[in-house]
């Protein structure tokens, strides 16, 4: 990465496309000189705009829903030619050398913490008031936060680097332990809290944003009383709250909409025709990818998951149908997968969508694809740019719940959490309460499958089983469709560094497991 990347100018750190919301509008400069930037408050805006761009790519951006492709919630296509290799690493395909979405967790947060040390080395060179300063380097030290909290969840140690660096050799340096690397990701996540706007979300970073990553950052060192405060704060200010409709929450137009954008805290933001999913040669983006190609693709596992929509499991309840197995379910199962008899129909047009490439589990992706833009051609693909969601309000009150739980056992505070996201508008599950579930193992298990179900698809699950540390009893109970079983030891908690990367630095120590 760094070979490619270490003589960026400041045109393809900072202007390759602008993703913001509020800059979107904004063509970006095609060629810059050092010398005559950093002039003026407009220049810090440009620049701020091209640190956002960088979430644009690979699983910091919309691809991050394939991360479920590497749990038991999907099954991606081997045809996936976006990030290539993602069935290999499902069945222990794990290696050094292995190309693709391993080489692609590892250089893109690089390229946005690149970025980010370079705007960070030289805003001071504009002369504005030190409060105005602190507000955009508190946008900038969150997404560097953002992008070292998913590198040392997927390799634990990395490098740190504090700095842009001008040659080879200053990236040639050891990484650091995965407490230093918390430790300064809670450092930048405390600066952006104390400098952040305190306000709702409107597609930059705000308190909230810093302080729900903050949190869950908290949750995966099992930090429970930490972050416990930042959950209640967020909870508490009233500025946020969940979408009335679950569906429009993943779509373009519904995003838009105050009483569905109340539940983002943070979000990679798309704006066609210039900022869609994909610009690469050939259609792509969520609605092609998911909707029509097929390329992940969920498991009945997942689909079984859903409680039938009295509250109880298939095995308890009486509105179970052997022979209609699908039906009666969580609504939020119609909402997130599309069912084998299914026909989806364009809900402006009435055009009836039915070319859809084969599915090897017998299901397809809905959440994410927008049936407003059927039929689905190289045309739609150009507007494809629904906002990739990293942190919404439904999580919140679900990981408070589970620190809640963690903490002390189930309490009242805990049950009402999760009621909440039950009883969204349009979903309106049964409520869950101790005389259903009583101990705080029982609660836990609640918690952990009403997080699968509500953040289905969307990427979180990879992590979560990851930090709940059962991975590796989950995971080696599944089968992808040509009936090879999973693999996951120990050791692949975390990632091998790949070939190249201890080529490129000799100073960088493999991870156990991969020598």
């Amino acid at each position: 990465m760094f070979k490619n990347n270490i003589y960026i100018t400041l045109l393809t750190l900072l202007f390759l496309t602008v993703s913001c919301q509020g800059f979107l509008e904004k063509n970006p400069l095609n060629s810059v000189s050092e010398n005559i930037f950093w002039n003026d408050e407009n220049d810090v805006e440009i620049a701020v705009a091209g640190v956002y761009s960088r979430l644009q790519e690979n699983f910091l951006g919309y691809e991050r829903v394939y991360l479920d492709a590497l749990t038991d919630n999907a099954f991606a296509d081997p045809g996936n030619s976006n990030q290539s290799n993602l069935s290999r690493m499902t069945i222990g395909g794990i290696s050094p050398g292995l190309g693709g979405v391993l080489s692609n967790l590892y250089s893109t947060p690089y390229k946005v913490i690149s970025s980010a040390n370079f705007f960070l080395d030289n805003v001071d060179r504009v002369e504005l008031d030190e409060e105005v300063l602190n507000g955009y380097r508190a946008e900038i030290r969150f997404l560097r936060a953002l992008a070292y909290f998913d590198l040392v969840q997927n390799y634990g140690g990395v490098v740190i680097y504090k700095n842009f660096f001008s040659k080879v050799e200053d990236a040639r340096i050891p990484k650091s332990s995965e407490q230093e690397v918390y430790d300064f990701i809670h450092e930048d996540l405390d600066f952006a809290i104390d400098h952040l706007n305190n306000s709702p979300y409107k597609g930059k970073a705000v308190k909230a944003s810093a302080q729900g990553i903050k949190a869950r950052a908290y949750m995966v060192q099992e930090k429970w009383e930490s972050a416990r405060p930042l959950l209640e704060e967020i909870i508490n200010s009233g500025l946020f709250g969940l979408s009335d409709n679950f569906e429009q929450l993943f779509t373009t137009e519904g995003q838009k909409k105050s009483n569905v954008a109340r539940e983002i805290l943070f979000a990679t933001q798309y704006l066609a025709p210039n900022n869609v999913h994909r610009l690469k040669p050939g259609a792509g983006g969520l609605d092609i990818e998911l909707g029509w190609f097929a390329m992940m693709q969920p498991y009945e596992n997942l689909v079984r998951t859903f409680q039938m929509n009295d509250g109880l499991s298939e095995q308890e309840s009486p509105l179970y149908d052997q022979d209609k197995p699908f039906e009666n379910r969580d609504p939020r199962l119609y909402l997130t997968v599309k069912m084998p008899e299914e026909v989806w129909v364009n809900p402006q047009t009435g055009y009836v969508w039915s070319e859809f490439y084969n599915s090897y589990t017998g299901f397809h992706v809905r959440k994410y694809v927008d049936l407003s833009r059927l039929p689905l051609t190289s045309s739609t693909a150009s507007q494809t740019d629904q906002n990739y969601i990293h942190l919404r309000y439904a999580d919140v009150l679900l990981m408070y719940a589970e620190v809640l739980n963690e903490i002390g056992g189930p309490v009242p505070e805990a049950y009402d959490a999760i009621n909440q996201v039950r009883a969204r508008k349009g979903v309106e599950m049964p409520a869950i309460d101790a005389s259903i579930v009583s101990s705080q193992t029982e609660l836990r298990e609640v918690i952990r499958k009403e997080r699968r179900v509500e953040l289905a698809l969307e990427g979180v699950r990879y992590h979560d089983l990851k930090r709940w540390k059962i991975a590796h009893i989950v995971l080696p109970e599944i089968k992808n469709p040509s009936g090879v079983q999973y693999v996951f030891k120990e050791h692949h908690y975390r990632l091998p560094f790949t070939i190249s990367e201890l080529e490129n630095n000799p100073a960088l120590e493999q991870n156990p497991g991969y020598n």
